[in-house]
């Protein structure tokens, strides 16, 4: 379907119009006029807040272990948390024959399903 041809010219006309009857009214009201517009322009709405669009982390499930480490914190051996008696055992035994201190620390893990 063809499109109604524009009349530029008769549009730029009512704008003009439109214009002037604007700048007749501030001339002769004026100032009371330009308040009350100016307080419309200042009265501001209220921000709407945004809903966040981040994702929502995933749920990690973790696994508790005994792990033994060395004076530099690099993991020598794990234990299941039921076995906290052996992971202590271990702990002592290498401290006696490497002159090193080795302790027993908690360590969780992910779970892969």
């Amino acid at each position: 379907m063809a499109r109604k041809i524009l009349n530029r010219k008769a549009l730029r006309d009512e704008s003009d119009a439109a214009d002037r009857v604007e700048a007749e009214g501030e001339a002769k009201g004026g100032k009371a006029e330009k308040k009350a517009k100016v307080k419309v322009v200042k009265e501001k709405k209220p921000p709407v807040k945004r809903k966040s669009r981040a994702k929502a982390a995933k749920e990690v499930r973790l696994k508790a272990f005994w792990g033994v480490f060395n004076q530099t914190m690099r993991r020598i051996s794990l234990f299941e948390y039921s076995q906290r008696a052996e992971a202590d055992k271990k702990a002592a035994e290498l401290s006696e024959s490497q002159k090193n201190l080795h302790f027993v620390q908690i360590v969780k893990e992910p779970i892969e399903a």
